[in-house]
């Protein structure tokens, strides 16, 4: 029997649940955009699949419905990124001469060589200098490289930092390829790490060994040369307590004492070490083809139209991977569909509110967040329009929703202009900002917007804070879904307050667009500083 189609619709409405039948239709639209963005259909979004393709003609679509103008590259929507993925394609062997005698250092006893990937066949040969941590903090009087000569040489560093440096910049400078660019604006020819005495008791050499040649990621730029923070002195490999007795024979600083120093925490001896190394690694690089998605709305005023506030989110998520229950699809609702989503609402408010603001906005949906922060880190490198023009970003990376929300935590707002903006726009909805409640998991470097950082441009990101149930919320999210199958529209969604997020960061967006002085960093900020942002000096 054929059922009258009022009657089927009645019927058909009155299964929908309660609450999907009542979201008003800003959080409406939220929610379809998760729908589609964390469907299985997408099968976890992954970047460099067509399933992440799929994905990016949703946004290029969504984003010509809320009005923007393409602002990719060659008036589309979409910034290419070659995304690469590299590692060391053979063991290395690498000779210590001292005293005319060549003392081989035997792969997986003293060292295990890493990937260079702008170099695939990369040698270096020369004197070695210990640099003790290697690194270089003014703020904390902390200069490993003083007294010392290091051009043209092999420099030694140890593994972790020295006491006394804050969380954000302790997260930064731990990175060894990020104390590399020290070692390369020196003059240095490469770097090795020698394992210090706190992570052969987390996770000793041996173990590391048969890991040796695990896959990275990185991009590659327009002349198809894999790029690396300091190419012209590369972390070319990892050495052990055998391999650095080695090292250290002979020399007037002895290892053991490296060691005891470093257990007690005091400063570390450093100096030329004696003989010569003479390092190597061979690596294999593939490549894939992602994209950026890139909408804008231009600004209104002829004077500040140039500049450029960027709205960011990542598209990608991790794809298909292990079963949990019976379900591989890991389709990331809450990391990150909602974020996408909410950078296509902000989008449409904009245009809803009929005034174009003074200053362009760039929305960007961006590649391989999950790959290691990739496609962030092309469209700050090689944006589509004026680099000199790129003013701030505002970032939204998984903004857990899944309680009322009383705060928000405002990652990198201490370090510019760009936080009081964002704690004024929240309290208009009733919300404070409260600091990161957790900086021991290091969000700060762990997000799109610390691309932009590395860039010299003020960025933050915008977190869900932990006020009233929020801090145990986001610990049963982060232990129970975080880059899980379970991320997904099954999650209680707390509608309103993704509404509520929804509005302060368009606020905020509004004012920073619209204000007169472009955002800044703040006097002597650490960051602003070490990348000659604006405002910084």
């Amino acid at each position: 029997m054929t059922m009258r189609p009022l009657a089927l619709l009645a019927l058909l409405l009155l299964a929908l649940p309660a609450r999907a039948q009542q979201l008003p239709p800003e959080q409406t639209a939220l929610k379809a955009h998760v729908q589609f963005l964390a469907s299985d259909a997408l099968r976890g979004r992954e970047a460099g699949t067509r399933d992440y393709d799929r994905a990016a003609e949703y946004v290029a679509a969504q984003m010509l419905a809320a009005g923007l103008t393409p602002a990719g590259e060659k008036g589309s929507w979409f910034q290419p990124v070659k995304l690469t993925h590299y590692r060391p394609s053979e063991k290395a062997r690498w000779t210590l001469t001292r005293g005319g005698a060549a003392i081989p250092l035997q792969f997986g006893i003293d060292f295990v060589n890493g990937a260079v990937p702008a170099t695939p066949d990369f040698t270096a040969e020369g004197g070695i200098v210990f640099a003790g941590y290697g690194v270089v903090y003014p703020e904390a009087q902390i200069d490993d490289y003083r007294g010392l000569d290091v051009r043209g040489k092999i420099v030694a560093i140890l593994g972790g930092l020295p006491s006394g440096i804050p969380n954000d910049v302790a997260a930064h400078l731990s990175d060894d390829e990020q104390k590399a660019r020290f070692a390369e604006a020196r003059g240095a020819r490469a770097v090795i790490v020698l394992e210090s005495a706190a992570a052969r008791a987390d996770m000793p050499f041996e173990t590391i060994v048969p890991f040796w040649n695990y896959a990275r990621s990185g991009w590659a730029g327009p002349d198809g040369r894999a790029n690396m923070i300091s190419p012209g002195a590369p972390v070319v490999g990892y050495v052990g307590p055998a391999g650095a007795e080695k090292l250290f024979a002979g020399s007037a600083i002895r290892w053991r004492d490296v060691l005891a120093a470093e257990r007690q925490a005091k400063p570390l001896p450093r100096g030329p070490l004696t003989g010569t190394l003479r390092v190597a690694s061979k690596t294999s690089v593939t490549m894939r083809d992602t994209r950026n998605v890139i909408g804008m709305i231009e600004g209104s005023d002829p004077a500040l139209k140039n500049q450029y506030l960027v709205l960011s989110a990542h598209l990608d998520h991790v794809g298909v991977g292990e079963a949990v229950n019976g379900d591989a699809i890991y389709n990331g609702a809450m990391d990150n569909a909602v974020g996408v989503g909410m950078i296509l609402e902000i989008a449409r408010a904009f245009r809803k509110s009929g005034t174009r603001p003074r200053r362009s906005i760039l929305f960007v949906a961006l590649t391989a967040e999950e790959k290691g922060l990739i496609g962030s880190d092309y469209f700050a490198r090689h944006p589509t329009v004026p680099r000199e023009g790129l003013m701030a970003d505002l970032n939204i990376d998984m903004p857990i929703f899944t309680y009322a929300l009383q705060d928000l935590v405002i990652l990198g707002g201490e370090r510019s202009t760009l936080g009081p903006a964002l704690a004024a726009a929240a309290a208009t909805e009733g919300l404070k900002t409260v600091p990161d409640p957790e900086p021991e998991e290091m969000f700060f470097v762990r997000s799109d917007h610390y691309s932009f950082v590395q860039s010299g441009i003020p960025a933050v990101s915008i977190d869900t804070g932990p006020g009233g149930t929020g801090a145990v919320d986001q610990r049963a999210f982060l232990d129970q879904h975080y880059h899980k199958p379970s991320d997904d529209l099954s999650l209680p969604f707390d509608w309103a307050s993704a509404a509520k997020y929804l509005r302060v960061t368009y606020t905020a967006a509004r004012a920073i667009a619209d204000a007169q002085e472009r955002p800044r960093w703040n006097k002597g900020d650490f960051f602003g500083t070490q990348f000659k942002g604006y405002g910084a000096e």
